[in-house]
Order: structure tokens, then C-alpha cells, then sequence
């Protein structure tokens, strides 16, 4: 996903009380002071001047900026659920962090959010300005950098699950890593925000950003859509979330699903009446990409009676596309989904 706004894309000392061992409360951790609400929270347009934020943490290894975002009421031996919160291709951290905020849920579910940018700006058409991407000679690194430096932070053992979450292109470079040697014996569940559904689904022909003049973008073939190709070589809960104008249909099955001898689909609404944080402020207008942030309903299925109490969901966001950020409510009831899902690899030594 390409954002254009004005005036966008134009030490690390540890605190005195870390969780290795549960043994304090929250105070300083990776030389980031706690805060609730979460440090530069902002909504609407006035999220802009923030964009170019990078961070308030920083990769040592790399010296590369992200965001953390932590609960600032944790006592000793609190278990925590990490998200790596990755954006999609030409976005930043901070538009990600308020995409899907789960930073606002994370004194109530105890979560740390983790939220970096791509390093890399490839140029693909000579005389033009690149768009930033996660490529995996570049950036790969970063993220396992940053998983390691939470984990010794609060304390292995105090990981209850962790999840990898992608928008767009954040989500096809989730689905790319969350097998591989790093990741695979550590990642509880992946969280796909309009970046692929494992087990297949087909996307609108005329899914894409519109052209200079307003425009849909000319419709092409998209078979199999931006899905995972066949079924992972590992196991995760997984969570695929769409807006309805993205996609063809949601199936009313999942391959991955089957894989875990799950029961039938069951559906349940969520209702928002407010508007999610942040849009494609540049190009809204086209509803496949995104229109501006507004309230709205979504449908959440979840398959029931998973094997091992995997967990397996759609959530379709009604009348909404690619870009709008997520509503308050549909985003806790994914929060929720999330923490309630069964985890523990970090703590058993992955």
C-alpha cells in the first residue's frame, strides 16, 4: 500500500526494570518510559505531521527506530501476548500503529506492540521515486532484532503468544518469514490485515490504488488473489481481516480450517459508531482502495473446535476497502481473538 501525504516519505540504553524473570513492574523498558495513552496518538488529518515519526525504541544492532508500546500496569509474573505490527508496502510504522491500533488495548489485554519500518525505498521504473517495501536482505534482520530484544525484555517466559500482524504487503512478508528457521518455533498465530488469507480467497479484479485521474485501476486476472500458495509448513492460528470492497466473496470454507478438523463456520456482527484512525489521505475516494475512515459493521466467522484450540477467523469489514483503519470495536474484538488463542512458544524455548 502506497500512503501519499505532504511532508511524508519526502545507545539504546535498557531500563532499570526489565521482566527477565517477572521480577518488577513496567518502568522504562528499552530505554521507552511508559505511557497510557500511548505517546503520539493522534486521529484524522492530524495524524499527518506525526508520519515521519520513526520510533521511540531503537534496533541496536541496526540503529534503526520503532515503536513500543507496552502496558503500563504490569506486576511481577504479568504474562504478556507480543504483536509484531508490520505495514504494508510505501506506509511507515507510526501510519501502521494507528491502522490497527492495538496500542489502545494494551493495558486492558496486556499486550506489547512492536511497530518498525521497512528500511529500503527500491526504485522499479528508472526516473521515478521508489516505494518503500520489506525485502528480506534488508529488513528480515531488523525483525528478528527486535522479537529478540522483547523477549529478553519482558522475560521469555513471560510471552504467553506471540503474533505476527501485516497489512498489505506486511502481511505477504508475515506469511513469507512465519515458517522460516526464526520464527517458526516461536510464532503463535498471524493476523493477516488485507495481506493474504491463508487457505485461499479471491481478490476484485480491480483491486489496486486508482490511477493519477481518480480512476479504478485497470482490471486483471487474480487467481488464487494475494493468498498463501497451499497450506503452511508449520502451525499458527491465523486471522484474515478484509474490507468487503477488496475481495470477490469471502468462502464460507477454510483450507486451514479443514487442516485443523475444525467445526463449521460461526458468524457474530460487530457494530462500530466510530471511525478508525487514519485513511489514504492522498486517494480516497475509490471504495476498493479506501475511502475516508467512517463507522461501520463487520462480520467476524470463527471455526470452532480446532484441534489443539488453534484459532481460525475471517472478519470482513462491510462496505469498507483497503486502507480505512480499523474501527475501535471490530479492532478489540480481534484483540480479544488474539490473546484468547493458545500460544507458549516463546516460553517453551522457541
Amino acid at each position: 500500500m502506497t500512503i501519499r501525504t505532504s511532508g511524508w516519505l519526502a545507545g539504546l540504553a535498557l531500563g532499570t526494570a526489565l521482566f527477565a524473570g517477572g521480577a518488577a513492574a513496567a518502568k522504562d523498558v528499552l530505554g521507552v518510559a511508559c505511557k497510557s495513552p500511548p505517546p503520539a496518538h493522534c486521529s484524522g488529518e492530524a495524524c499527518v505531521p506525526l508520519l515521519n515519526d520513526p520510533g521511540n525504541a531503537t534496533d541496536p544492532k541496526t540503529g534503526r527506530k520503532f515503536w513500543l508500546d507496552y502496558p503500563c500496569n504490569l506486576k511481577p509474573g504479568d504474562k504478556v501476548v507480543f504483536i509484531l505490527n508490520i505495514h504494508g508496502a510505501g506506509s511507515i510504522g507510526q501510519w501502521q500503529r494507528h491502522y490497527f491500533p492495538a496500542f489502545d488495548y494494551k493495558d486492558k489485554y496486556k499486550l506489547v506492540v512492536a511497530t518498525p519500518t521497512a528500511a529500503t525505498l527500491p526504485v522499479r521504473v528508472p526516473g521515478q521515486p521508489g516505494v518503500r517495501v520489506w525485502v528480506a536482505d534488508a529488513d528480515d534482520a531488523h525483525l528478528q532484532n527486535i522479537s529478540d530484544l522483547v523477549f529478553d525484555a519482558f522475560g521469555r517466559k513471560n510471552i504467553k503468544s506471540f503474533w505476527l500482524a501485516g497489512h498489505s504487503q506486511g502481511g505477504i512478508t508475515s506469511n513469507r518469514i512465519v515458517c522460516s528457521d526464526f520464527f517458526k518455533d516461536k510464532v503463535d498465530g498471524f493476523l493477516s490485515l488485507s495481506g493474504g488469507r491463508v487457505g485461499g480467497v479471491q481478490m476484485n479484479p480491480r483491486f489496486g490504488p486508482p490511477k493519477a485521474d481518480g480512476s479504478p485501476p485497470d482490471p486483471r486476472p487474480r487467481p488464487g488473489g494475494m493468498s498463501a500458495p497451499g497450506l503452511p509448513a508449520c502451525e499458527f492460528s491465523h486471522i484474515y481481516e478484509t474490507g468487503e470492497h477488496e475481495i470477490v466473496s469471502l468462502p464460507e470454507t477454510s483450507a486451514l480450517a479443514e487442516k485443523f478438523g475444525c467445526a463449521a463456520r460461526v458468524e457474530t456482527d460487530v457494530t462500530d459508531d466510530q471511525p478508525g484512525y487514519v485513511w489514504d489521505y492522498a486517494r480516497q475516494g475509490y471504495p476498493v482502495w479506501g475511502m475516508k475512515a467512517r463507522p461501520g459493521t463487520a462480520k467476524a466467522f470463527v471455526y470452532p473446535k480446532c484441534r489443539n484450540g488453534r484459532l481460525v477467523a475471517d472478519v470482513e469489514r462491510m462496505d469498507k476497502g483497503h486502507t480505512e483503519g480499523l474501527e475501535p470495536h471490530v479492532t478489540e474484538a480481534i484483540v480479544k481473538m488474539m490473546v484468547a488463542a493458545p500460544g507458549g512458544k516463546v516460553a517453551k524455548g522457541g
